[in-house]
């Protein structure tokens, strides 16, 4: 199926226009009709000479309706641009091409109606000329009648050959079907329609809305049902457990989990075209400061109201006034609620402008010249990257890394980025590879530092190291260490290295205390002289993580290898022996020889028995 939006003339035009190629009524309110005047989205469909079927989205052509016309237009890839032989060129018109231009359509025909009324040449002329200024350009025409049935076979054979030329949608990829009708059916619950430009339903797919996550109970396109529909289609859905005034226009049924609703964005705006000689258009400069600072935008078959702030240059950030999901590629308008593009020659330019989302996750900007910072950054996004008519339609991995350092592939992929082919640095973390490469001189120089400052420590926490880079994850911390550092116990120490060095007064009070034991090995010193050599429980510490101390229990430290001479004096001993025989033998005291024969117990030295008493093991 192929979905084309009817735009650009007076409403009885249009919806004569539709009657008479699928002979349907595209109208659906008694007041449309006795009023001839479009009021709100109409549908209808026909077969193609060629076999294809092809979706008509009839929006209304009145000035008091350009939000709903833009509903019906935002999703649709291409347009069916109608102009009347015997009115030409009108305000509505204007107001249509600009939209359809901000948008970037670049498929569509034109459609020259009510030739039997006045010869079509004056206004196929005049038509050409606006179209072709714009990303419609020189597009295909038919002059028709539909009251005389003149030229309905070669428009037939036209859009034939329009739909053959619109690029293949992608039935793979995740669902966003923007809500532009949502009603109750008696006995079925609420239904949704809109056009689904990619991805795949089925019917029970659970999809998100809004947050929710809701059921798809059935499916139908045009008038039939279904169980699973591809892109490009007009669908309508019938949703499970959903009430329908939890549903309006502009919502969007969503695959859970890949979109990331949006609701500070930075754009870019790109010039109007519509309506000025030989394409010509203001600087994109003087365009942002024209525009309102509280403008709609309008994407899909939403209508969100914004506050601007300009950046630099052509890029603007936008605050929206609900999160919309959004991806990085995007094309939007933004239009003053306040104008309309009117009369005459075009209209005036400005007053509805595209924008291209270039990042839905945009950084804060809190210092001083960080605005235009950013503007310079975003400059280097290169638009043919980004404009949805060129392959792909979204910027490239490697620049998105190097204006972010580092992002989740997981988060990629929800912002519109495409990250297959990439290898991950720890976990699913994607990192440009400058970036990194500085994290690891900075990550060597903060240990280094900590070292310095904290001479008594093991080595820098992880948690430290991580607040100090300002990295989101712990996991990045442990992929940094590298050849250059080691993670181990919680610490980030220098590779190869067993800890810091004791520190020299340190170091002075571990020999006086080795001196003292060296002539009794087992008298452990007295917390007294302990305190007199400066030894309290962190340098200790750091004298038993040097290995120049043994820990027996607190307070009660021996030289290195006591353990093993403790054997020795205690092989000697008739086996078993007591404490008390252990505690003279060693030439110690009960607060040496309790903890040090746990130790020879939990060495497997010794061996302890139900009596008490113990054994080399």
């Amino acid at each position: 199926m192929h979905v084309v939006a009817t735009a650009g003339h007076v409403d009885h035009g249009k919806s004569t226009l539709v009657r008479a190629l699928t002979g349907m009524e595209p109208d659906r309110y008694a007041e449309e009709q006795r009023r001839g005047m479009t009021i709100d989205l109409g549908f209808a469909w026909t077969t193609l000479p060629g076999g294809a079927t092809l979706a008509l989205v009839d929006v209304p052509g009145h000035e008091r309706f350009v939000g709903t016309m833009l509903a019906g237009a935002g999703p649709v890839p291409a347009a069916l641009f109608v102009v009347a032989a015997d009115g030409g060129w009108m305000p509505q018109s204007a107001e249509h091409l600009a939209a359809l231009d901000a948008l970037g359509v670049r498929h569509g025909l034109l459609v020259v109606t009510r030739a039997d009324l006045a010869p079509p040449d004056a206004a196929l002329a005049q038509a050409r000329a606006r179209l072709a200024r714009t990303s419609l350009g020189e597009l295909p025409a038919v002059a028709v009648s539909a009251v005389t049935g003149a030229g309905l076979p070669e428009l037939r054979a036209a859009l034939d050959r329009l739909t053959a030329a619109l690029p293949p949608p992608d039935a793979a990829a995740p669902v966003r079907l923007w809500v532009d009708r949502a009603f109750t059916v008696t006995g079925a619950g609420t239904v949704v329609t809109g056009t689904l430009g990619a991805g795949t339903l089925r019917t029970g797919d659970t999809l998100d809305l809004g947050g929710r996550s809701v059921r798809v109970r059935g499916l139908q396109t045009l008038g039939a049902a279904a169980d699973r529909l591809e892109a490009v289609a007009r669908v309508a859905v019938n949703l499970r457990g959903v009430d329908r005034a939890g549903v309006r226009r502009g919502d969007a049924l969503l695959t859970p989990g890949e979109w990331a609703p949006a609701q500070v964005i930075d754009v870019r705006v790109h010039p109007p075209t519509a309506g000025r000689p030989n394409g010509a258009g203001p600087a994109a400069g003087s365009v942002v400061g024209g525009l309102p600072p509280h403008p709609i935008l309008h994407v899909g078959a939403a209508a969100v109201g914004a506050r601007v702030r300009p950046l630099g240059g052509d890029v603007v950030r936008l605050r929206l006034e609900r999160p919309l999901p959004l991806r990085a590629g995007d094309r939007a308008l933004l239009r003053d609620p306040g104008t309309r593009v009117g009369a005459g020659d075009g209209g005036s330019a400005g007053l509805i402008l595209g924008v291209t989302v270039l990042d839905v996750a945009p950084p804060a900007l809190t210092r001083r010249g960080a605005a235009a910072r950013r503007a310079a950054d975003l400059a280097a996004v290169d638009l043919t990257a980004v404009d949805l008519a060129a392959a792909g339609g979204r910027p490239g991995l490697a620049g998105e890394l190097r204006r972010r350092g580092l992002a989740r592939r997981a988060d990629l992929r929800r912002w519109g980025v495409d990250p297959a082919g990439a290898e991950p640095v720890a976990g699913d973390w994607l990192a440009d590879p400058a970036h990194w490469a500085a994290l690891r001189e900075r990550a060597a120089a903060a240990v280094e530092r900590w070292q310095a400052a904290h001479p008594l420590e093991p080595g820098m926490p992880v948690e430290a190291l991580r607040h100090a880079l300002g990295l989101p994850d712990r996991e990045l911390v442990a992929a940094l260490a590298g050849p250059a550092l080691l993670v181990a116990d919680g610490r980030v120490r220098p590779a190869g290295s067993a800890g810091p060095a004791l520190p020299a007064p340190v170091a002075a009070a571990v020999d006086a205390v080795l001196a003292d034991l060296a002539a009794a090995p087992f008298a452990a010193p007295e917390a007294h002289r302990l305190a007199a050599l400066g030894l309290g429980p962190r340098q200790l510490a750091a004298a038993v993580r040097a290995g120049a101390l043994l820990r027996v229990a607190d307070g009660v430290v021996l030289a290195p290898g006591a353990v093993e001479r403790a054997a020795e004096v205690l092989g000697c001993l008739p086996q078993p022996f007591t404490l008390s025989a252990a505690r003279q033998a060693l030439g110690t005291t009960r607060r040496v020889a309790v903890p040090l024969l746990e130790l020879l117990d939990r060495s497997g030295v010794t061996r302890r028995l139900p009596d008490d008493r113990r054994e080399l093991a």
